[in-house]
């Protein structure tokens, strides 16, 4: 078995088990603040009962892993609408954030903390039970249950063994690096997908996940609901991401450009409560994104669905449309097809 110190020293294993930030709260409560979803470094250094100095020098030193994995740091107008979402009192001029996979970014590799070091343990306990407990004998109401092992089963062989060997594929190849780099975000992306399936199938049979998706998305008011897919954006590699003020935005919510130079703009709309998106909103977005602004990638985000005449219109239009179950999927870690 391995020892916890491994995951010190390989990026590969920290990045393999990112997902599990449940660990966090079984070593130990994280508390967040009032989006449900962030802490600062205070809150951060807290949890793991180490300096504010300290975690902002680890931060100095991994900054590009950690911001793959979430971390960012606000100011500006930015800063300022996320106090006012947030309910959060400082003047402080320029904010750090962590989402949960930051926070086990950390624990991975911060070397001198009982907290961090019991996490690591947590992490590879856990690995190493999916791979040696035996399959147990089932009798015919325990078909339902085998079928969710072995989809988990899957999805520990992707990120554990499939994405790995492709990374190093990628690393010794010249030629065909871009089609590999291709497949590979079609694997991870099946990962990510089997993973939020699982989510969905715990919360129909009554075991809800931590954060139930669907309430957190239904909760939002229609300005929460605009960073909260901001920050998507920003997690899919999206940079310069601006949410327009609602009084200048000529029907485009969010402006930002894609990691690969791409000009993006958004329309959000939470429309929980009702059943479709009308046309009427499709032909305003897609006259300001490309006969106003002329971006090169338009999309219309939505609590709801869209109505047969109004992704007629997307698809004339070259509108790309997301609707309420992508956006779930978006929210869980699915990265959205759009944006690679």
């Amino acid at each position: 078995m391995l020892k916890e110190s491994v995951l010190l020293e390989s990026k590969t294993l920290r990045s393999g088990v990112l997902g599990r930030t449940e660990v966090l709260d079984r070593v130990k409560a994280l508390s967040l603040l009032p989006d449900g979803m962030h802490v600062t470094t205070a809150m951060v250094a807290a949890y793991f009962g180490a300096t504010v100095e300290t975690i902002r020098a680890l931060v100095h030193d991994h900054r590009p892993e950690l911001e793959a994995s979430g971390y960012r740091v606000l100011s500006g107008t930015e800063l300022s609408d996320f106090k006012q979402l947030s309910g959060i009192q400082s003047r402080t001029p320029s904010l750090a954030l962590f989402p949960r996979r930051a926070v086990l970014n950390v624990a991975m590799l911060l070397r001198d903390s009982d907290v961090a070091r019991q996490v690591r343990v947590y992490l590879l306990d856990t690995e190493y039970l999916a791979r040696t407990q035996p399959v147990e004998n089932l009798v015919a109401a325990d078909f339902a249950s085998l079928d969710t092992r072995i989809d988990q089963r899957i999805t520990h062989v992707l990120g554990k063994t499939v994405v790995p060997m492709f990374n190093a594929l990628i690393a010794a190849s010249g030629e065909h690096r871009r089609e590999l780099i291709e497949l590979r975000e079609d694997i991870e992306n099946v990962e990510r997908r089997m993973c939020w399936h699982h989510k969905r199938l715990a919360t129909l049979e009554g075991e809800a996940p931590a954060e139930n998706v669907r309430s957190t998305l239904k909760a939002m008011t229609w300005q929460a609901f605009e960073q909260h897919v901001a920050a998507l954006l920003r997690r899919d590699g999206c940079t310069d991401v601006v949410v327009r003020q609602a009084r200048s935005d000529r029907g485009i919510d969010i402006t930002g450009r894609a990691s690969d130079g791409r000009t993006v703009a958004v329309q959000c709309k939470n429309r929980s409560g009702r059943r479709t998106v009308p046309s009427a909103d499709l032909q305003k977005f897609a006259g300001a994104a490309r006969a106003i602004d002329r971006v090169d990638l338009a999309l219309f985000v939505a609590t709801c669905d869209f109505s047969h005449e109004s992704q007629a219109i997307a698809d004339l239009t070259g509108v790309v449309t997301v609707n309420r179950e992508e956006v779930e999927a978006w929210t869980a870690g699915v990265r959205l097809k759009a944006l690679r």
